[in-house]
């Protein structure tokens, strides 16, 4: 936390890589402040003992340390104020001690005890440790270069969420909500916990109340208060707590994509002027702008970029709300009950994952639990374009039926790699979508031959970072190439059963001449339906073999290799950036080490291109192929349906005329049982008739019903095939 306003002019606070806080004089210009205590020795208070190595996190008023409890030895954190804090009037001094005595929450760092240090009487706050750093060590880390996974970042809204929930009940605004101020500690689940932390700029204010001094770090200000607090301009303008709201936008912005949304060239810092008009100018709607040149226009965003972990799914529910609090005007931007109802209602869906087969494309709907089937499929058709009624699934090898009213919390559990696969059965062809992704050879740097240990060191982290976004790729290419395997699989499965051996029809050629006709008719069926389940047959054993290599595959295990060298070598470089100076040994190490990561960054990014992409890009093509042979079929098919139920009303009409001509005769044969003299009897003859018709009638009905089972077996096929050109 920086206090930029306050009557004794402190002054405004810089954030080093690693989260840290130093103060800056002029611009471009940084210095650390110094601990309470150089160099390295034990201080204490009372009850509680570290050492001045353990350094957390450090500010413009105090320095945060890991300590231990002297009796039971618990980890806690400790806040060390400077001599710098004293300059500030007592009530603003005392005020972070009485906000922390007042909150209590789950995800707000706990105030354990106020302590002094022995003789100096420097103030002491003994706080809840947080053992994995805050989220900006988390966004520091290279694997989220590109942003925090979908899981993770869904806790940090959680979390952000519940914590600024509990404050504006107890009527306390922030004033420095950043990543920096944000804890992060593991719960026994295994699962992160994040806590709102430092409320040295906290302050009790109501919805309706103003205030007029300004607090805050640099990037994350509403520019209004940027305006009096970084340009020192005047302004006679007082700010209500919707100030909190930008700061937590620009927050999970920076989480959902590792990077700041608004950046001038050169970088906030350097260019303050451009950062203000960015910031201020910025048109309703847009969630990000960035100056790619010097002097240059603002690129204005109104998306988060493809490059971020999360999915279209979230993106749809976050962007609303990323674009209602990072609203220039007070008066415009939401207020934090629309802000918590808006945030909870994401919170509170669950997530059903949906493979479209022909589009090749991965969904997360996002649902409430007592939504029903009719609400699922027009969420899924507002992502995919399929219309509810054209929408058919499969899950784990068999069809997956929904009932209209059934509640999505009953439905099958899904994971991105069980999804529920769609089919569509559509007249239009359904376009391929793919794997949606920036090409991450254009996100390596390119190293310089002079040794530099800082800039090195940047670089590293940056080509690490792409090297992780080029194995998330690879990962999604390979689950796609696995999916549409499965996927076709289990719908041409599902569709032509085992044991399936045709129409057997020759029975039909002992019905008389009006039936001679239809057997002829049923046979050629019979024929064609053998025809297309050999295609289909032949697209199985593709799909098999397709299967075995996407397993056999080893392009991912190699680009983790890499990876795991090249961390090993990052980790280095952030140690030689804390050297004044390398010898010559180290120095030549370090070249050794720059040139081995060129080679493993080439490596990793030959891997992904040549195998990775060449392979899903082939998958693809085969795909498209296989879909149009299947809704080839599909096609055929349905016109097999159409001549079947012609020959099966046929048949039903003879079978009709036989039953009424053997009913006629049985009443004749009745008639015929009276007493009469002896003559050559028409009744043997009549007998003998009525049982062949008798066997004839069995025999349509035989037939008949191998009809209907027939005609169901290719509607099954007609309605999985796929329409063509996919």
């Amino acid at each position: 936390m920086v206090d930029f306003g306050s009557s004794l002019g402190s002054v405004p606070a810089q954030p080093w890589p690693g989260g840290r806080l130093a103060a800056a004089g002029q611009e471009g210009s940084r210095r650390v402040f110094p601990s309470p205590a150089a160099g390295r020795e034990m201080q204490s208070t009372p009850n509680y003992l570290w050492s001045t190595e353990d350094l957390l996190g450090q500010g413009a008023t105090a320095c945060v340390y890991k300590a231990r409890n002297k009796k039971s030895g618990e980890l806690v954190a400790v806040k060390v104020f400077n001599n710098a804090s004293y300059l500030r009037p007592q009530e603003v001094q005392m005020r972070e001690f009485e906000m922390l005595r007042k909150l209590n929450h789950k995800n707000i760092v706990k105030l354990f005890a106020v302590e002094e240090m022995g003789s100096s009487r420097q103030k002491v706050l003994v706080m809840e440790f947080c053992s994995s750093g805050s989220l900006l060590n988390v966004l520091e880390d290279p694997v989220n270069a590109f942003g925090l996974a979908e899981s993770e970042f869904l806790i940090v809204l959680q979390c952000v969420v519940a914590g600024m929930n509990h404050l504006r009940e107890n009527g306390v605004v922030h004033r420095d909500i950043k990543p920096g101020n944000i804890m992060r500690l593991m719960g026994e689940d295994g699962q992160s916990i994040y806590k709102l932390t430092d409320f040295g700029a906290a302050r009790e204010l109501d919805d309706d109340e103003k205030f007029v001094s300004v607090y805050g770090t640099e990037e994350y200000l509403h520019p209004d208060v940027y305006w009096r607090a970084v340009l020192r301009k005047p302004q006679q303008k007082a700010y209500g707590v919707t100030v909190d709201l930008w700061s937590i936008g620009v927050t999970f912005y920076h989480a959902a994509t590792g990077s700041l949304p608004f950046v001038p060239f050169g970088g906030p810092r350097r260019n303050k002027e451009i950062m203000y008009k960015i910031t201020s100018k910025k048109p309703p709607g847009a969630i990000a702008g960035v100056q790619r040149q010097e002097n240059g226009s603002i690129e204005w965003s109104y998306e988060l970029p493809v490059t971020c972990q999360l999915s279209v799914g979230l993106k749809n529910q976050l962007i609303p709300i990323l674009a209602n609090i990072l609203e220039v005007d007070q008066e415009k931007c939401w207020g934090f009950d629309q802000f918590f109802a808006e945030s909870n209602d994401i919170l509170q869906r669950i997530v059903v994952n949906v493979f479209s087969l022909q589009q090749a494309s991965l969904y997360r709907i996002y649902i409430h639990p007592y939504n029903t089937t009719t609400k699922f499929l027009d969420a899924v058709f507002k992502q995919t374009n399929i219309a509810p009624h054209q929408q058919e699934y499969f899950f784990e090898g068999h069809l997956y039926e929904l009932d209209p009213n059934l509640q999505a919390h009953n439905f099958c559990s899904t994971t991105e790699h069980s999804p529920l696969t769609l089919l569509s059965t559509a007249e239009q062809p359904e376009e391929v979508v793919g794997v949606r992704y920036r090409d991450p050879a254009l996100d390596f740097p390119i190293f310089v031959p002079k040794v530099d240990v800082v800039a090195d060191c940047s670089a590293a982290k940056s080509v690490v970072g792409a090297g992780h976004q080029a194995l998330r790729i690879a990962r999604a290419l390979w689950c796609c190439r696995d999916l549409l395997g499965r996927g076709l699989h289990w719908v041409m499965y599902e569709a032509v059963p085992a044991g399936s051996k045709g129409l057997a029809l020759k029975e039909v050629a002992m019905v008389k001449r009006r039936l001679q006709m239809v057997s002829e008719e049923l046979s050629q069926c019979s024929h064609n339906i053998f025809d297309f389940q050999g295609v289909l047959d032949g697209i199985l054993a593709e799909l098999v073999k397709h299967r075995q290599q996407v397993h056999e595959d080893k392009s991912i295990r190699q680009i983790e290799c890499c990876l795991e060298k090249m961390q090993l070598i990052h980790k280095q470089f952030k140690k030689a950036r804390t050297c004044p100076r390398l010898s010559y040994n180290e120095e030549q190490i370090h070249k050794l080490d720059k040139v081995n990561l060129g080679h493993l960054a080439r490596k990793i990014l030959l891997i992904f291109q040549d195998n990775c992409v060449q392979q899903y890009q082939e998958a693809l093509a085969l795909h498209s192929g296989r879909m149009r042979k299947v809704a080839e079929v599909g096609k055929q098919l349905k016109r097999l349906s159409g001549r079947i139920s012609a020959c099966s009303l046929e048949m039903q009409e003879c079978q009709d005329c036989l039953q009424s001509a053997l009913d006629k005769l049985l009443q004749t044969e009745s008639q015929n049982l009276a007493p009469a003299p002896p003559m050559p009897s028409p009744f043997c003859l009549s007998h003998e008739m009525i049982c062949r018709m008798q066997k004839v009638v069995e025999q349509m009905r035989s037939v008949a019903q191998e009809l209907q089972f027939n005609n169901r077996i290719i509607e099954q096929l007609s309605e999985a095939a796929p329409t063509p050109g996919i």
